[in-house]
């Protein structure tokens, strides 16, 4: 099926929210069962994320947070029976995808670098620290940051919270699906923003609620896992760049 594409590299003919298309099963039987299931998840895993850090084993520490995201997100979905939201392998996401990354990319960037220089010049600390560790190269923080860290956070963040948050509020009578899918944005970005916070131990940390909407956003948009996980490896990059460059 041919598409004409708009600004952001979306087809225009593609409808901006399609439950069947981003969770295969929109409608739950259980909605509060399945909200409590997922505060209760949500929680344990900030706690488990700050655990970690504050043992500072930084040899385990890279790969021991995103294999819990990971199966903090796969798990309980299985067991409850649902779906996974597509990671977005085929043809057609990829190329939504590529598309949707790369426009967006071209428009942030200016920003994070612009965001950077003003602190420095006013002498604030940066929000969120780059973690590089001294024992590995640049090609295995890379690596690291795309396969384990942007993977994990987004499998959990988006395909977990802000699903789940989507699943609930369909059930609803009292709203539209662009208020629901919303609010799942808000309550996505904010889980993400806490969990920086707690990770880093500072609330400057908060600022990550911002990329956290733009990936969130980028989810719903493209109808797949995929576009986050590139833009969410291709941010933390260049943020580090950045700051170093700048520093």
């Amino acid at each position: 099926m041919r598409h004409s594409y708009g600004q952001a590299g979306i087809p225009d003919s593609l409808p901006f929210y399609e439950p069947q298309r981003l969770y295969p099963e929109s409608h739950v039987k259980h909605p509060v069962c399945l909200a409590v299931e997922t505060v209760v998840v949500t929680v344990a895993v900030l706690a488990g994320m700050r655990a970690l850090n504050i043992q500072g084993a930084d040899n385990f520490r890279w790969f021991m947070i995103p294999a819990l995201l990971a199966l903090a997100s796969l798990v309980p979905t299985w067991i409850g029976g649902r779906a996974f939201p597509l990671f977005g392998l085929d043809f057609e996401h990829i190329g939504l995808a590529l598309g949707a990354v790369c426009r967006t990319f071209v428009y942030v960037v200016p920003l994070i670098f612009l965001a950077l220089w003003l602190m420095k010049r006013i002498n604030m600390p940066i929000p969120l620290r780059p973690v590089i560790g001294a024992q590995h190269d640049w090609l295995s923080w890379l690596l690291h940051q795309f396969l384990y860290v942007a993977v994990g956070e987004e499998m959990f963040f988006r395909g977990y919270v802000q699903a789940n948050a989507a699943r609930v509020l369909n059930c609803g009578r009292w709203q539209s699906t662009r208020t629901d899918e919303g609010i799942a944005i808000l309550v996505s970005a904010s889980c993400f923003a806490l969990a920086h916070v707690l990770v880093q131990g500072q609330i400057t940390s908060a600022v990550a609620f911002l990329p956290g909407v733009l990936l969130a956003w980028l989810f719903l948009r493209t109808h797949s896992l995929l576009a986050p996980i590139l833009f969410h490896g291709l941010a933390n990059v260049t943020y580090a760049i950045a700051a170093m460059t700048l520093s």
